[in-house]
């Protein structure tokens, strides 16, 4: 049976590692640091794996339906005697099935980080930090209720903050962490109010209860919040939609995407764990939480998703094919894949096979964590033999770094969707649903995944063929047992982890799903995915004008794609031009002349008064005298002619 203990230990084990690395690490436990931070997220994932059997085997169906348990919860703040905010644990198959992902990348980003930080001086710092974002995203994803999952959204955030900007000492990489933070401020300012929207008319803020009172036909709570609008929506629409303006923000979606490039200038297991295992992924957890409430009440909102979703995807899979620095096009990867899931998640429906794209969605997050984790840390090994980040310094490889090479190459099958790797199923299935329920975006779909194909292919080709390198070319070897262990690890479950009969655990209604993969279906996509693979052999394989030749062909959509369609420089116009020209000088104004105005006014009041009073004290017994003597003759005046 699940115990409550050992799943409250879960997340509470890295936040016990961050207390105490964070405390005491840099003083007396610098050495210790790494293996402290990397045995707690050992214990966690263990106790994590040991859950999700014990929840799908033994526990967790209840009549052929996967129940939600509350393993325990408080009551932490009462507002009124309908709405408090509680804290507690929740177990449900898709917060289960996040447990596994977040502590197994989680672990190995740590084993990892034991030989990719040797000699860092901040290293104790580092691994607190690590154990403080894996603490985070799972108090996400166990929330019991709306408001503590934003409580840990926040803390997400600011691990993040803080990861990103971990080499203080470089502008760009403090510039990249304000960057983020700021970003995604704006977008959590969306969450925050759609939350407030929703639970005010539901009168709740637990997740079971929350869902069940705006997805139930007719009930009380709907209704009102149904027929109330502002601006010719329904104030259910706006709340859904501001939720996700939240969760877009969290999983760079189109225009909210631009902190997450920057995101690379943190050290390379960071970037491993933030776009694998945690922060990108906190928006496609928190709409397939809410989903029965948009899927079933609010379709509008829906679409909303589903096209926000196919545009990031394309739109960051034709910018990824132009980049030269080897994280940023895996950053631009990471955007087009979450588009993926978001648009999978916007096209289903509820329940049975209608809720396929629910079920895809979800599969393609579990796939996608394992083999993007694979080639980020793989391309953390490979910078960590070459000393740079372009693609240009890099090339013949293969034979330098070959288990690098051949996991990187895994990866690389498995994101471009070529059989049997794991990347191929789920993303099969997201494709099946899109055409099943909006061909449009199911085009969408097509076209990029072969854009993927290329410019994997593009990456993986240009580090490891394209040119020879003599046997001298670097010093030391690919690394250690540390940094080579989590590559061959990742790279077995991507090869295994699209068997998994996903369906059979996580379905939109609790249900078992069976799905199968189409050979009919999937020749199209497998071509165009093979297609991506041999024209990015043709330009990159070996040395070749044909890039060039391209570029020039493509022209202005070329430098376009390569200046990343220049959204930078409008959200820099919009935020001098708008927010700092008219709202910020306005505010200052405001700032200035009315709130300091009306300070300086109290204050010079006062002033007068007190120097009026001061005049009265003058230090002299006579003059004081004299002033009683008045009052008395003045009372004595009152009493016999007026009172009287």
């Amino acid at each position: 049976m699940l115990s409550a203990t050992y799943i409250a230990l879960i997340p509470l084990l890295p936040l016990a590692s961050f207390l105490l690395i964070g405390l005491l690490g840099k003083r007396y436990l610098k050495m210790a640091s790494g293996p402290i931070g990397t045995l707690s997220l050992l214990l966690s994932c263990a106790l994590a794996c040991i859950t999700a059997f014990q929840y799908f085997f033994q526990a967790g169906r209840v009549n052929g339906v996967f129940e939600k348990i509350t393993v325990f919860k408080f009551a932490w703040l009462n507002f009124s005697p309908n709405v408090s905010i509680d804290m507690g644990l929740v177990l449900d198959p898709i917060s289960v099935m996040m447990i596994l992902v977040v502590t197994l990348i989680a672990l190995m980003v740590h084993i990892y980080s034991l030989s990719y930080m040797k000699g860092e001086e901040r290293v104790s710092t580092y691994f607190s930090f690590l154990s403080l974002f894996t603490f985070s995203m799972l108090g996400l994803v166990l929330a019991s209720n709306i408001f503590q999952m934003y409580i840990f959204w926040e803390l997400v955030g600011l691990s993040s903050y803080l990861l990103i900007g971990f080499y203080f000492d470089k502008p760009s990489a403090v510039a990249a962490a304000k960057k983020a933070f700021i970003v995604t401020r704006f977008a959590d300012l969306g969450f925050l109010i759609g939350i407030l929207i929703l639970s005010f008319h539901a009168e709740t803020l637990d997740f079971t209860t929350l869902i069940s009172r705006l997805s139930t036909p007719g009930s009380p709570w709907l209704l009102s919040i149904s027929s109330a609008s502002f601006m010719g929506f329904s104030l259910l629409t706006w709340g859904l939609v501001l939720l996700f303006v939240g969760g877009a923000g969290k999983s760079a979606m189109f225009p909210l995407h631009i902190w997450l490039p920057d995101a690379m200038e943190g050290p390379t297991p960071v970037s491993a764990l933030i776009h694998a295992a945690t922060m990108v992924v906190a928006g496609v957890f928190m709409v397939a939480r809410m989903f029965p409430v948009y899927a079933l009440s609010c379709p509008a909102a829906l679409q909303v998703v589903a096209w926000t979703g196919a545009i990031s995807s394309l739109f960051a899979a034709l910018i990824a094919c132009t980049q030269t620095d080897i994280k940023r096009v895996l950053a631009y990867s990471t955007m087009s894949q979450i588009g993926y899931m978001m648009f999978a998640l916007g096209v289903s429906g509820y329940g049975g096979e209608n809720g396929l794209g629910y079920t895809a969605s979800l599969f393609h997050l579990f796939t996608h964590a394992l083999f993007k984790a694979l080639l980020f840390l793989g391309a953390g090994a490979v910078i960590h033999y070459v000393h740079s980040n372009e693609l240009s310094k890099m090339g013949g490889l293969r034979k330098h770094i070959p288990i690098t090479h051949i996991t990187f190459l895994v990866a690389c099958l498995a994101i471009a969707g070529v059989p049997p790797f794991s990347g191929f199923f789920s993303k099969e299935e997201i494709l099946m649903a899109s055409y099943q329920h909006n061909f449009p975006i199911y085009c969408i779909a097509l076209f990029t995944a072969g854009l993927t194909a290329f410019y994997m292919f593009r990456l993986y080709f240009s580090i490891f063929w394209k040119k020879e390198l003599s046997a001298d070319s670097h010093a030391h070897g690919e690394g250690g047992f540390a940094m080579m262990f989590p590559l061959v690890l990742l790279a077995l479950f991507t090869l295994g982890a699209g068997f998994i009969p996903f369906g059979k655990f996580i379905s939109s209604d609790g249900l078992p799903l069976t799905s199968e993969v189409h050979l009919g279906f999937s020749l199209i996509p497998v071509l165009l995915s093979l297609c991506g693979i041999f024209m990015a052999m043709a330009f990159y394989k070996k040395e070749s004008t044909l890039p060039d030749k391209a570029a020039t062909v493509l022209g202005e959509l070329y430098k376009a794609s390569f200046n990343k369609f220049k959204i930078d420089e409008v959200w820099l116009k919009v935020t001098k031009g708008f927010l700092f020209g008219i709202v910020g000088r306005f505010a200052a104004w405001f700032d200035k002349s009315i709130i300091n105005g009306a300070i300086d006014l109290g204050a010079s009041f006062a002033e007068v008064v007190s120097d009026t009073v001061r005049m009265l004290q003058t230090g002299k017994v006579q003059d004081y005298a004299a002033c009683v003597l008045a009052g008395v003759l003045s009372l004595c005046l009152y009493f016999l002619y007026v009172w009287m």
